[in-house]
């Protein structure tokens, strides 16, 4: 009896591995890949303005690291005692002006060079709605900073709204990295506040703008994760409390098939052995002098020097100080 619907990934042509650098942007689902592909020891750099949901957003980030752009103490505004841009995540938000802009410059300018040479950038999708400023110049924002309101203007983005912002970004970002694939994905956190109608409306003008530009550009590809999780799983035992965000089950699931459809085996292999390593990092002894446990940690600790020396490209020193500050690794 088959209980599953199943689901045919082609594989990722080129494929993800080590040596290359991986830009991440998007809604949270973001975080998701970009933590398991850090932790796997990938060059990654997600999210330089913060989470963001909407296309409009995405875009207007994605076109400031392109035209290098400065941000000024015109861009920021003063609201709940902080100090707010419009374009980023609260993260940036700072009870000093000069300290907020600071903070944004400096991940500014670490983006435009980071996604001047990277190999990849993935953008996760999460929500056609937009929301815009009801007071000139009407612009879509990519963090509500807890405003009234009344401040915005809550609009739903039309599948050429969509494509048009994206599919101008993608002209600019090919010009300015040649050499760069672009991965879509859309998130498979619901927006339940939207309620399910307007949530189902958003996720279908996202899927279908995306599908579109892929087939236009042979360097676009798109990862299913939105239909593995809605679509294959399809239980609420595999969602939060909340009915909206998926959960650790689910969450796995998704990055072990994103890991059979992004990379070959000899980079799964690696994957692997970095992760026994990450888990035996965590690893809380209850007796950390016992002799039992210094010989754990000695053991781990030549593994990891055996995967630096065999990596030299990829970072281990993380590994070697925690596993090496003990007598035996000396």
């Amino acid at each position: 009896m088959k209980l599953q619907a199943s689901i045919t990934i082609p594989p990722l042509s080129p494929s993800l591995h080590h040596q290359q650098s991986i830009m991440l942007i998007g809604s949270c689902f973001t975080e998701h890949i970009g933590n398991f592909l850090a932790d796997g020891k990938f060059p990654v750099l997600q999210n330089p303005h913060g989470i963001l949901f909407d296309p409009a957003s995405v875009c207007h980030s994605l076109l400031s690291y392109i035209q290098q752009h400065t941000y000024t103490d015109a861009d920021l505004f003063y609201l709940n005692e902080t100090w707010n841009s419009w374009a980023h995540h609260s993260r940036f938000s700072h009870p000093d002006k000069a300290t907020c802009l600071q903070n944004i410059n400096a991940s500014q300018a670490a983006a435009s060079a980071f996604l001047k040479k990277a190999d990849w950038l993935i953008i996760t999708l999460g929500s056609s709605y937009s929301y815009r400023l009801q007071q000139p110049p009407h612009t879509a924002v990519a963090n509500c900073h807890k405003a009234p309101l009344q401040t915005f203007h809550k609009h739903l983005c039309t599948i050429e709204e969509t494509v048009t912002a994206l599919d101008g970004v993608l002209y600019q970002l090919f010009r300015y990295n040649p050499s760069i694939q672009v991965l879509f994905t859309i998130s498979p956190v619901r927006h339940l506040r939207d309620g399910l109608v307007e949530n189902n409306k958003s996720k279908a003008r996202l899927i279908e703008a995306v599908h579109h530009l892929v087939q236009k550009f042979n360097k676009l590809h798109y990862f299913p994760a939105y239909e593995l999780v809605v679509d294959v799983l399809r239980d609420y035992r595999f969602y939060d409390i909340d009915l909206a965000h998926p959960n650790y089950l689910a969450t796995q699931y998704v990055m072990e098939e994103f890991t059979k459809y992004a990379m070959q085996p000899a980079t799964i292999a690696l994957l692997e052995e970095i992760k026994q390593l990450n888990i035996a990092k965590k690893h809380r002894s209850s007796h950390p002098t016992s002799q039992l446990h210094l010989r754990f940690l000695a053991s781990q600790l030549a593994r990891a020097r055996n995967l630096q020396a065999q990596h030299p490209n990829l970072n281990f020193s993380e590994e070697l100080s925690y596993f090496g500050g003990h007598p035996l690794g000396e």
